[in-house]
Order: structure tokens, then sequence, then C-alpha cells
């Protein structure tokens, strides 16, 4: 059977896995009365509550006797080292791009290294049937997006569909009959070569996804480059510098079929597979016959630009709500973690019991955390700090930058502009981008942005879309100012009563309720002015014979502010600390203590 491998690839929400699971469908991968979910290769817990493809995955559909090898990549920039990786298995790309939103920067990133690999992407305008859709715009869009990363004249020549994934249609015209997605299934069969690799060298493949399995052990995936391989061969594992890690035999082979993985005897080269039998490769090891001595190339990863110090939960109330505590379980789940995301690096801290872990963003690491939490970890997490590094030639020192489009209606174009030049940032372009909007560019050092999302949604009375993406080191940008408010922090233990909170409220927001376990040195609310306060949140009401008018009012509360895990990291300062665990998110000081605050005050101004 004819092979071609494909991946499909998009910025986030522009319908990737939506339009895999109507590929699956009219292939015939699934029985007519079989129940399936929908956005079916979304089968992580988060993945589903987010709406976010993290982790990208295989399947396979059969079309007039070809067999069709999908690979549904993460649209998010943050796990922009999955999809990195995912293109060396492939030979072609479907580019999705929405019809209203247009090519964003993630599209961009991917496009670029896609065009590097000298892939011949096929494009697709999804969301046709948006009231605000601007096909013939987004074309031209396109165009010169490919012009701009230097697509030689094979690729500018790209083919192109006009698509809808939730109505299950594709169609080379804007008119067109719209009836099913067959014109996209014959489009790759014809456009997509096949992989043509020789079946007749010794067995070669170079591993880009890892997992775990219970039954089976280490599980690697990726395309096998050469050769044939067969149930019971011997096999050998070489890193990327030429060392041995390993030799031993595939116990299993599993080849894609729909959304299963099937036992097979033997792959030819060309397949995309997953194999068992190993215990220490990883990615990306290369995986041979034993007569191999060399690794396959592979492509080095982007370093990260971001890190965060992970430590033990320290505090009074640590160890009460989770059931893994101590240092050395955090140390064995963080270096479990890098063996399949190379995206992220950890390291030991200065501090005792702590760790730094390096990655690509804040929404990366807060689904790592977010992960640990649910497997019952308790932590506390530093605030982000970028990474910065010295330039060799010049010995000056330099940060990471970023490029943020900012969609926004055209009322509050002004203060997102105002606050951005107040975080460094600088202007690249101001265009109108339909329905009363304005879309911004900017180039701004990765610092500036931590902490600002919130306030962005709050300025923009959650309108605004911001989309984000790594785009160079360059000279260090100066001081930018933080966050202007103090804390409330709690001066007392025990339940926050409401008697105590209502009081509270003219002096800032609260971000907790009443009958909430509060304790010293906890942040239970943002001061309205500069300087941090603190207050006593579990005063009762004392109880007296005396009676005057208004004693017994009804206490009204406004809602606390309550920060999901991404808002809680990004709001904290350098001295604060989030504490997380499987039932709760807080904010603490890093030093609990009054007295301890004011000496290491006392000291950072010496």
């Amino acid at each position: 059977m004819d092979i071609r491998n494909i991946a499909i690839i998009a910025h986030v929400d522009h319908g990737k896995t939506t339009l895999v699971d109507q590929l699956l469908q009219q292939s015939g991968s699934f029985r007519e009365n079989q129940h399936v979910d929908e956005r079916a290769m979304d089968s992580n817990d988060l993945e589903r509550e987010r709406g976010i493809t993290i982790l990208a995955k295989c399947t396979s559909v059969v079309w007039k006797n070809t067999r069709i090898n999908i690979i549904d990549t993460p649209g998010h920039a943050d796990f922009g080292g999955e999809v990195e990786r995912i293109l060396s298995m492939v030979d072609g790309a479907v580019i999705l791009v929405d019809a209203a939103e247009g090519a964003l920067p993630q599209t961009k990133f991917v496009l670029g290294k896609a065009l590097a690999r000298g892939i011949r992407p096929i494009v697709v305008v999804n969301k046709i049937d948006r009231g605000d859709a601007r096909p013939d715009e987004v074309h031209n869009e396109i165009f010169d997006l490919f012009a701009s990363l230097d697509a030689n004249d094979e690729q500018l020549d790209f083919p192109m569909l006009y698509a809808s994934g939730r109505q299950g249609w594709a169609d080379t015209e804007l008119e067109g009959p719209r009836k099913d997605l067959s014109p996209l299934f014959d489009l790759v069969v014809r456009h997509v070569p096949s992989p043509g690799l020789d079946e007749n060298k010794p067995f070669a493949m170079v591993s880009t996804i890892l997992e775990s399995d219970n039954f089976l052990g280490r599980i690697l995936t990726g395309r096998i480059e050469q050769g044939r391989l067969q149930v019971n061969s011997p096999v050998r594992a070489i890193r990327r510098d030429g060392t041995i890690v390993e030799s031993g035999r595939i116990t299993k082979l599993l080849s894609f079929r729909g959304l299963d993985r099937v036992a097979v005897e033997e792959a030819k080269a060309g397949d995309i597979v997953a194999i068992a039998g190993l215990s220490e490769a990883t990615i990306p090891d290369t995986i041979a016959d034993p007569s191999i001595g060399e690794p396959l190339p592979s492509t080095p990863v982007d370093p990260p630009t971001l890190s965060m110090t992970f430590r033990i939960n320290d505090g009074p109330m640590g160890g009460r709500e989770g059931k893994k505590v101590t240092s050395r379980q955090i140390r064995d789940r963080l270096f479990k973690e890098i063996e399949g995301n190379v995206a992220i690096k950890v390291t030991e801290s200065p501090e005792s019991e702590a760790f730094e872990v390096a990655g690509r963003g804040e929404l990366q690491l807060g689904v790592l955390i977010e992960t640990m939490r649910r497997e019952g970890f308790e932590l506390t997490i530093g605030r982000p700090r970028v990474l910065f590094r010295e330039n060799p030639e010049t010995g000056e020192r330099e940060e990471p930058y970023e490029e943020v489009i900012v969609d926004v209606d055209e009322p509050y174009s002004g203060v997102v502009v105002e606050k951005m030049s107040l975080r460094k940032g600088m202007m690249q372009d101001m265009r109108p981008s339909g329905g009363d909007k304005v879309r911004l560019s900017f180039l701004i050092p990765s610092r500036g942005l931590i902490g600002y999302h919130g306030e962005f949604l709050t300025d923009t009375r959650g309108s605004g879309l911001m989309n984000r993406l790594f785009h160079s080191y360059q000279p260090y940008a100066g001081t930018i100012e933080g966050r202007r408010n103090g804390s409330l922090i709690s001066a007392e233990d025990g339940n926050t009563t409401a008697y105590a909170l209502f009081s509270l409220q003219d002096r800032g927001t609260l971000f907790v309720d009443a009958g909430e376990k509060v304790y010293t040195g906890m942040i239970i609310g943002e001061h309205s002015r500069e300087n941090d306060l603190e207050v006593n949140a579990v005063r009762e009401k004392k109880l007296t014979n005396m009676r005057a008018a208004g004693k017994d009012d009804a206490l009204l509360l406004i809602p606390p502010r309550k920060m999901s895990l991404e808002q809680a990291i990004s709001y904290i300062e350098d001295d604060e600390l989030v504490e997380v665990t499987p039932s709760a998110i807080r904010l603490r000081k890093r030093y609990l203590d009054p007295h301890e605050r004011k000496r290491a005050a006392r000291g950072k101004k010496d």
C-alpha cells in the first residue's frame, strides 16, 4: 500500500483537531454505530478542559488504497518543541489558516520550519462559514508570508483549498459544491510525495515522541528512515553525539490504524510506528540495527527562554492536602518529564530543596505544574524569570524578545499602545483588520509580558486577542516597571470572618472568601496603594449587651478575585511565591515572618 505522511499545522484554535475528526469520520475509520467524542485526538484531560492540543499525536486513514499517516500538532508557541520534531517524520504539511484571523505568529513559526526542511505545504483556509470571514485577503496574507520566509518557487506555487472543518467539507473554489473532504484527500495523495526511502538498507529510525505505558514500558514513536523492522529484532540506541545508550530487542511493534495502535509483525521504510523494548532510549536518539554505528541527523530544539523555581511546600499548611511532598519525589517527577519533553530543562537550584525548571513560556510550565498538582504533588513556585545570555562577539548582555500581535477594538488601541511602550515594546505595524478592529504588531522583551495578560484583558474589556511568539535575542532593554500595587498580607493564623473582610474591602481587592483558612504571611488581597499592608482577616465581632443603630446590618461582601494557576504565577513579584496543592492555589510571601521580610528588604537595599 502507498504511504503519505503529513502534519496538520496551524495557530492555536484554528481548527486542526476538529478537521482531523472529520478526516477520520469520512475515511471510514469508525464503525457506523461507534461512539466518538468530539476532538477525539485530544485525549488528555487538560487538553479537553482548555480546548487546546498540548501533545502531538499520530493517526492513520486509508483513502483509495493509500495509507495517510496524519500527525495532529499543538498550535500554541509554548509547545513548539513538539512541532519541530514532528516535521522530521513527514513529507508534506497541511497549513490551516482561519478565514477571519489570518496567518498568526504560530503559523509563521511552524511554516518557517517546514519551508526550511523543503516541504511543499498545502494551504487550507478554514472556517469559511464564519460571518466575518475574509478569504481573499487571507490568501494574499499567506502568499506574502511565504515570500517573507524565503520560500522557493515550487513552495510559492502552493495549492489552496477553502474549507469548514466543523461542517466537514473542502473545495478548490470559494463557491464550490461544499459536499465533503474528498478534494483534500485527493490533493494530499496527489501533491505530497511518497517517502521514497530505501527498504534494503539496515533498519534505522529517529525517535520523535516518547510516552510511558503501564504494560509495555517505554514506547518510542518515529518514522522508519531505512530498512525493515520485525518484532524481536535486535537494535541499539545511539545519541546525537554518537554514544551508544543501550542495546535490546523489539518486544512490540505498533502501527497506527485510525485512533488505535495495532500490533504488527513487520514495518518498512516510510511508515510511522511505535516500538517497545528499550528502557533508556529517549528523544531524539537513533534506534538502529546493531551494524549501524552513526546516528541519523536529528533536529536540535530551540533553547528555553523562561525559568521558574520549583520548591517544596514549606508553609504552615504543607503536607495536609497532597500525597507527594518531598524534594526527592519532586526531583524524580521533573527528571521523568524531561525524558519525554525535550523543550524543558531541569537543574538543581542554589536554594535547598528546590529546582530550576526552564521552558518555552508560562503556559508550558503552567501545564506541567497543573499536571503535577493533579498527580498529588504540593509545590511552591517562584516568579518566572527570563534567561539572559552574553553575545559571544560583542560581550553584550542579551535577552529574549517576542513578536506580539494584538487584535483589539479601535477605542482600546490607545491604552494597549501606552501599556506596551511602558514595558519597552516597540510598535512595528498598525492596520485595520475588519469589524472595527485594529491589528497591532509589537516587538517586546519577554520580561515585559510577564503579568501583562490579565491587565490587557481588563483594559480591553475582555474583547482583545493577544498572540505572541519568540522572535530573537536582542540587547538588554533596561529596567521594566513591575506591579504597582502592594499586597494585603495576613498577620494571623485562622479562618477568615465576614466581619473582618467587610472592613478590609476598602483597602483593596480581596482574594479570599469568608471561612477560608489563612496563615501569617499569606497574601489575601491586593492593596490599593503601592506598599504592602499587614491585616487581620480572622478578627471576630465582639458580643456585647449594648445596642446601636446599624450594628446588626447584613454584611455585603464583594466576591473575591479568584486566580487561575497561570494568572497567579504571572501576578507575583520576586519576594512572593505561589503555593500549589491538589485542592488549592494560594499566594504567599517568600518569608512568612514579618521580621525576616524586613531584614531581607534591608539586605536588598544595601
